[in-house]
């Protein structure tokens, strides 16, 4: 929470940013802004932005010295107005804000947008001046947006406390849309314009002094208006209770879809492993808006389009599709986009086929995906009735079996109404038919463009009157139903790896499996020798070994263990041991092993700082397929496991798979399955399958021992990790660690 005055803010504030009170504070009935003056851009913004929308209530002004103010009436203090506002949105400087705030308790305004900037985002005085700040208006009782903040707009209460240009006309619809940004937001504005996409609410939230991202997700979870919640996200900065929403929004059927931006790799401290090196910043992330069924995008385009999918159309329960097109070339790339989305086009049952033909000219096929052709356009004369060859297609496609929804290329709209009465009329009455038969359509059908170009006004106005919307672009369009489906088949399946669930090690409930806190020795790397004992000592599977401090000694161990042998030199200041020729493999006899003692010793003592404690004999194993599994520290999810392909492969293919702590065997055997080398372990080329169960049960025990080391755990990592059939064994295991520093 940063400085113990944000911390006890932030605990004393919680009252104030309820979902009560935030449909209170969004929803307001009368605006009041203090500070503008015509001088003043930023109120000019406003009273343009409230008559944009039809903002119904009143719109004050409150200005010491100033008489009028872009035409309407100014008086010197809020406790001058003629009634509470409901919402002041301050304009004053940064030194003005906390006598703003004084005045706003004795008039007894309750809700603020704070414009000014100039705090936390500036440094430690910055800082100081916004916990000030924030405990003025906790003493009374504000609820505070902002500060650095352009405010917000809800369409449909008409409410537009925003200082910046709303493009008309606002449309009112489902998609809710959040901004760690603010000028972004009238990108978004004119991308939903331009699209017909309905928001209920958009907001930008500044530094989120009070208001969080979070609790304004909470609030949205528990508003009618909205069906769906689009997030910009720079940082997640309250994990635990992102995690706790988003299970609310996932249980309650509100999707949440997040461009989360940030995806440069930032280098860990657990640099020692090489888990570190494929567990960056930004692949964590993913993994854990993953984990809580948080739909990832990549782009504005993306997210707004994915989130009109979801809020317009009904939901298909499959990937089947049927594609409806005037368009070969539409066709080909829909096919094309739908591999890469795995989505299917099966074949159209032969009774839909039949009824598709007759409406089709005899060049055309009736088959999925469907090119009706340019024929029927370009022999509109010979049409009757207001239906096309693709509305009768899509009149049969919808009762289809094979089926589980309809994407439809057939809305064209003009830029204009058609001159022709007869001809506007036909167009208008064809919309109607495919509202009403969408409606009633057994399935979904998902209306899309063939690129992403903006509809014109009258279009606009055609889908608004009808509650349809276009997705803009075959790609745009296909990738956003792809990301809808993943949605849909992850609802219900709640990963237990995340900061907001009762096993996380932050939450007062554990997992069902623990490993009791061992005693942690050193700051920095373990000592190999008393890794393996932990992880042994778990129930994680290690391979047999002992360490020597004579070469009598390890030819000894050699025999306990049998030939042929592997000699790893121990030493925790030492943890790349190849590196340094400290490593010696399949040794087949005890001269061998005798040699190969000397050999490994030497070169760890030939490092400058480094303390041999002896040599690591082990059983040499070989076939089989290598692995990595590790456990990192996130600085913001905490611990996070990482499974892929080991030894040498790990960083030169890239191929992992990311969870945040704790995790159970069921969900590390989904890790598994998400693995391009999942064919190595499954018999690929002759090879003995490995046992994928043995395999999740050693790594869930690696990583309940990871969570037992609480917050002193830097990296723990096991590469390999050896498997072959059913044996599972962990032939180099790296424990850093930093202890509690002293008092």
């Amino acid at each position: 929470m940063g400085t113990p005055a944000a911390a006890a803010n932030y605990v004393a504030s919680r009252e104030l940013v309820t979902p009560r009170r935030l449909r209170e504070f969004f929803a307001p009935k009368s605006i009041v802004m203090v500070g503008a003056s015509d001088n003043s851009g930023w109120g000019r913004f406003i009273v343009a932005s409230c008559q944009t929308t039809g903002f119904g209530g009143p719109l004050m002004i409150v200005h010491p010295r100033a008489r009028t103010a872009y035409g309407l009436p100014v008086v010197p203090s809020l406790c001058d107005l003629p009634q509470p506002a409901d919402l002041a949105f301050i304009l004053a400087p940064v030194q003005a804000v906390e006598s703003v705030l004084a005045d706003m308790g004795a008039a007894g305004v309750k809700n603020a947008v704070v414009l000014a900037s100039g705090y936390r985002e500036v440094g430690d005085d910055g800082r100081a001046l916004e916990d000030a700040m924030v405990s003025r208006a906790i003493a009374n009782e504000i609820t505070v947006l902002g500060p650095n903040c352009l405010g917000f707009l809800n369409a449909r209460t008409r409410a537009a406390p925003y200082a910046l240009t709303v493009p008309p006309p606002l449309i009112a619809g489902p998609v809710a849309v959040v901004l760690q940004s603010g000028a972004l937001a009238s990108v978004v504005l004119a991308f939903t314009r331009a699209h017909a996409i309905g928001v209920s609410v958009l907001t930008s939230v500044g530094n989120e002094c009070m208001i969080k991202t979070v609790d304004i997700i909470d609030y949205l979870i528990e508003d009618d208006a909205t069906k769906v919640i689009c997030l910009f996200l720079e940082e997640i900065g309250d994990p635990a209770k992102f995690a706790r929403v988003a299970e609310k929004a996932s249980r309650a059927g509100k999707p949440i879809v997040a461009l989360k931006v940030g995806s440069s790799q930032v280098g860990q401290q657990a640099a020692l492993a090489h888990t570190g090196a494929v567990a960056g910043n930004d692949a964590v992330v993913d993994a854990a808006l993953r984990q809580l069924n948080v739909i990832r995008v990549t782009s504005l385009e993306e997210l707004l389009t994915t989130g009109a999918m979801l809020g317009y159309n009904r939901w298909p329960r499959g990937r089947r599709m049927g594609v409806l097109t005037a368009s070969g070339g539409s066709c080909d790339i829909i096919a094309d986009a739908a591999s890469t989305e795995s989505l299917q086009i099966p074949d159209f049952a032969p009774p839909t086929a039949a009824a598709i033909a007759q409406h089709l000219p005899p060049f055309a096929s009736a088959r999925n995906p469907l090119d009706v052709t340019g024929f029927g356009l370009a022999n509109v004369s010979a049409r009757t009735g207001t239906m096309t060859a693709i509305d009768h297609a899509l009149d049969a496609a919808v009762d289809d079996p094979n089926l589980d929804f309809v994407l439809f290329n057939g809305v064209n709209l003009p830029d204009t109404r058609p001159p022709d009465e007869d001809m506007a009329a036909t167009l208008e009455a064809r919309l109607d038919w495919l509202a009403r038969r969408m409606a009633s359509a057994p399935i979904p059908v998902i209306p899309i463009g063939a690129t992403c170009v903006d509809v014109s006004a009258y279009g606009r106005e055609m889908l608004s009157q009808r509650g349809l919307t276009m997705l803009g672009g075959l790609n745009t369009g296909l990738k956003a139903v792809s990301n809808a489906l993943r949605w849909l088949e992850n609802r219900g399946g709640t990963r237990r790896g995340h900061p907001g669930h009762p096993g996380h090690p932050g939450h007062p409930g554990r997992p069902a499996r623990s490993v009791s806190p061992p005693a942690v020795p050193v700051s920095g790397p373990w000592p190999e020798a008393e890794a393996r004992q932990l992880l042994a000592s778990s129930g994680v599977p290690v391979v047999p070994g002992e360490v020597a401090t004579s070469a009598d000694e390890a030819v000894a161990i050699a025999r306990r263990v049998g030939l042929p042998a592997a000699l790893k030199v121990c030493s925790a200041q030492i943890t790349h041991k190849s590196d340094i020729g400290g490593v010696a493999l399949g040794l087949n006899s005890e001269t061998a092993v005798r040699a190969g003692y000397e050999k490994v010793r030497a070169a760890g003592e030939a490092v400058s700082g480094a303390r041999v404690d002896g040599v690591l004999v082990t059983a040499m194993r070989s076939g089989g397929a290598e692995l990595l599994a590790g456990v990192t520290i996130d600085p913001t999810f905490g611990p996070v496991l990482a499974v892929g392909l080991g030894g040498i492969w790990v960083e030169i293919l890239h191929d992992t798979s990311l969870r945040v702590l704790p995790v159970d065997q069921a969900e590390v055997k989904r890790m598994l399955g998400e693995l391009r080398g999942l064919p190595l372990l499954q018999g690929a080329r002759g090879a003995q399958p490995a046992n994928l169960d043995a395999i999740a049960e050693a790594i869930a025990g690696l990583a309940a021992v990871a969570l037992s080391l609480n917050g002193a755990l830097r990296a723990l990592e096991v590469n390999p990790l050896w498997v072959n059939g059913d044996q599972v064994e962990a032939l180099d295991v790296l424990i850093v660690t930093e202890t509690e520093p002293s008092k």
